[in-house]
């Protein structure tokens, strides 16, 4: 009683709530009745559809009723294949075989291809090089020719010139003017008769102008020409000064003074121009100078 009053107290308050739990109950007992009574039946196990297909278990048949109960088929027996092991050993060599063989092929692959790897790239090399010959010798046809047409623009028509000139220039015994119509502009220059220039000093250097100079004085307290070659480099330095060539008529004394004045000279630049070209100063000293 102490349980259903609690239940009463918790979930059913009135009387409707009571009426409609036992309600409830009732038609919920009756539907699980119906359901184990009146519910579908079913075969256990359940009934097949189709058709019937005899498979057979023998090559030869008789008659149009399958047996009830299979008979011993007549399957020829075929005999399993027999593994026969080898020895170890010749497992061994044979797998060393193989290796020795697959190692073989691929060292063969490697120098093949190592090879065609190294005739690609010689041939590109001599791609290369061929092409590099073919461009040095455009360049420098160009550079003949531009040579060629400064200069015949410099002696202005020489070679169609007329006249009875018989004067001359140069170091020979010969008469004429020394040197060729179609020569390098660029080579030696050589110390003729063009006078002692400014202040007795001359200079020579083809197809390049002095930016600068400095005459020094002697010591000896004498007179006389000195000639000095010059060696100069595309920067228009002089490096080198050899006194008393060709052409000189002053004493050793003046040799020294006539270097410094040659190693001051300073020239234009020429990319063009020989790593080394050669030409002249000459200094021209006179008593008290």
């Amino acid at each position: 009683m102490y349980i259903e009053h609690k239940v009463d107290m918790k979930y059913l308050k009135t009387k409707h709530e009571k009426n409609s739990a036992k309600i409830t109950t009732l038609i919920l007992l009756i539907l699980v009745l119906l359901i184990f009574i009146v519910g579908p039946q079913y075969i256990d196990p359940p009934e097949e559809y189709g058709v019937d297909v005899n498979f057979g278990t023998n090559n030869t048949g008789k008659g149009n009723r399958p047996l009830s109960k299979p008979i011993q088929a007549d399957i020829p027996i075929q005999a399993e294949p027999q593994m026969v092991e080898k020895n170890p050993a010749e497992n061994n060599k044979t797998l060393e075989k193989s290796e020795k063989v697959l190692t073989q092929d691929s060292e063969e692959a490697i120098a093949i291809k190592k090879k065609k790897t190294a005739e690609a790239k010689a041939k590109a090399e001599a791609e290369r090089a061929e092409r590099l010959k073919r461009e040095a010798e455009e360049i420098k046809k160009r550079e003949d020719a531009e040579k060629k047409k400064k200069l015949d623009n410099l002696i202005g028509g020489v070679k169609n010139s007329k006249g009875n000139d018989y004067g001359g220039k140069g170091d020979d015994n010969k008469p004429g003017n020394k040197g060729q119509l179609n020569g390098d502009p660029y080579a030696t220059s050589i110390f003729g008769d063009s006078g002692p220039g400014k202040d007795g000093v001359d200079f020579g250097l083809g197809g390049r102008d002095k930016v600068y100079s400095n005459k020094f004085e002697q010591d000896c307290n004498e007179e006389g020409l000195v000639v000095v070659e010059i060696r100069v480099n595309r920067n228009g330095k002089v490096v080198k000064a050899t006194p008393g060539i060709q052409g000189t008529n002053g004493t050793s004394c003046l040799f020294e003074a006539a270097k410094k004045t040659a190693l001051s000279f300073k020239f234009t630049p020429n990319q063009n121009a020989p790593d080394i070209q050669i030409g002249y100063v000459s200094v021209n000293f006179a008593l008290g100078q």
